[in-house]
């Protein structure tokens, strides 16, 4: 019985919105190759998203399809209130007013929902609003009021974002609503959590003892969005369970042709530290209206693949686009192009030659030497495929970071390990079940289509041994046509 699902290595995550929470949508979308889907609590309310996270189960079971649920937080986002009709028009050189007075805004004088804000720039500082869209410069404060000039204008919604590139904010990454969207998602079962504009590692720390006191351990998605998190992305990292690099607000927080090269960075640091990164922002955006992509967004998410992404998301494409299957389908076509090309690009220098060096010259722990066997007897033996009995998914992340050509197949001890690894590149997770042999994994294997008849492939263990306690083993298991 061969996996009729696409089989693409990279992961995807779709934002399930009003264009994709109908059960037959998100049937569709687990068929084109979703593995996460991600619910924005920056939108709808927690009766919406108990429906939406009801549905996406009840889809995962009938298709026997393991697919997480990523809980995206809100974050302090900072917003300007409500505007004069719904909208208004901001002209270049003319003067705005930003205040935080109870006003109705217009194209003079706009209401900011963020008291702090007169406090927190001064004069000769840029403003963004609407994703960078227009550019406000500070003229001078005066009480509630900020005097700005227009540098680049154009329109505005009511209610639309702000950036402070030059301000230092010390605002936590966790607000007291992020907080209660928590406790709602532990109670819901959700898998994982995205919390956004992280500063430093104690924005983690905050989160996870909230959890706890809440009885759980909860895996935390770090939204690399801003200017500190870009500094201290070692100490993220090492806190976090996954990384996303989202390029929506970094590309307002930094110069937006910085983006590129932090991408890089961020995916590199996470690939060596073995957590998984999400790569997100706008990857199919014309694809939101139109049925195929543009070459620029093709290139844009291969490119990704090659930096060494586990996963690439979707957001309007899947939430409000008219054809968010049709761009699922597109991204897990491209992905499965890039992956078979990937090890004929510029050889020698990819992401997991890199890894590899850095590994052999900094010293090397048990399961980074384990990991590295692993590469090299995929590519001397040509094996398609490696079984490793997951407890916690460490060793099958170590794995995975190296990109190799084999499936990882996480046979896993828990559902916790399960939906982690939905993150993973290259990871096929399943539940460990009744797998306990050696004949029982190379059924399963065989009736899933990860290996031929008398096709060999590589079982990594923990075994107890005599003496030296639990030890990590590498067995190559392959038969004749004897059998």
């Amino acid at each position: 019985m061969v996996n009729p699902f696409p089989r693409h290595k990279t992961k995807i995550v779709c934002t399930i919105g009003p264009a994709s929470r109908k059960k037959s949508v998100l049937k569709d979308l687990v068929r084109a190759g979703m593995n996460v889907a991600r619910l924005n609590f920056s939108h709808g309310d927690l009766t919406q998203h108990a429906q939406d996270i009801q549905t996406i189960r009840q889809v995962s079971q009938e298709l026997g399809r393991t697919v997480a649920i990523l809980g995206d937080l809100p974050g302090p986002k900072i917003r300007i209130g409500v505007l004069k009709g719904g909208a208004c028009t901001l002209n270049k050189g003319n003067r705005v007013v930003l205040t935080t007075r109870q006003v109705q805004g217009t194209a003079d004088l706009i209401p900011v929902q963020f008291p702090d804000l007169p406090r927190s720039v001064k004069p000769g500082e840029r403003i963004f609003l609407n994703d960078g869209f227009i550019e406000l410069k500070v003229l001078e404060i005066k009480g509630e009021d900020i005097i700005c000039r227009v540098v680049i204008g154009g329109g505005l919604l009511s209610n639309k974002g702000m950036n402070l590139p030059d301000a230092h904010l010390s605002l936590s990454a966790a607000t007291d609503e992020d907080l209660g969207f928590i406790a709602f998602g532990i109670e819901q079962g959700i898998d994982m959590f995205g919390l956004s504009f992280v500063g430093g590692a104690q924005d983690i720390s905050r989160v996870r003892e909230f959890a706890r006191t809440k009885g759980s351990e909860i895996f935390v998605v770090a939204k690399m969005e801003r200017r500190e998190a870009v500094k201290n992305s070692r100490e993220i990292i090492e806190a976090v369970d996954a990384v996303m690099v989202a390029r929506g607000d970094l590309g307002v927080e930094i110069p937006i042709e910085e983006v590129p090269l932090v991408q890089k960075q961020l995916i590199l640091q996470a690939n060596l530290a073995a957590k998984p990164v999400i790569t997100a922002t706008q990857m199919l955006q014309s694809m939101t209206a139109n049925t195929r992509p543009t070459r620029a967004e093709a290139t844009d998410v291969a490119n990704a693949i090659f930096d060494g992404t586990d996963a690439v998301m979707l957001s309007e494409e899947t939430a409000i686009g008219i054809h968010p299957v049709t761009a699922c389908r597109m991204l897990s076509r491209i992905a499965t192009a890039a992956e078979a090309g990937r090890s004929r690009v510029v050889s020698g220098t990819t992401v997991p030659e890199t890894i590899k060096r850095t590994i052999e010259l900094s010293g090397r722990s048990i399961k980074e030497t384990l990991s590295l066997n692993v590469i090299r007897s995929i590519v001397s033996l040509g094996i398609r495929c490696v079984a490793v009995p997951s407890r916690s998914g460490l060793t099958a992340r170590m794995i995975s970071r190296l990109k190799g050509d084999a499936w990882v197949v996480a046979l896993c001890f828990n559902d916790a390990v399960l939906k982690a690894l939905s993150l993973s590149s290259g990871v096929y997770p399943v539940p460990k079940g009744s797998l306990s042999s050696d004949e029982d994994i190379i059924s399963y294997l065989r009736d899933h289509g990860f290996v031929r008849e008398n096709e060999p492939f590589i079982l990594v263990q923990r075994e107890a041994c005599p003496h030296l306690g639990v030890q990590s083993t590498m067995k190559i298991i392959a038969r004749d046509s004897a059998g």
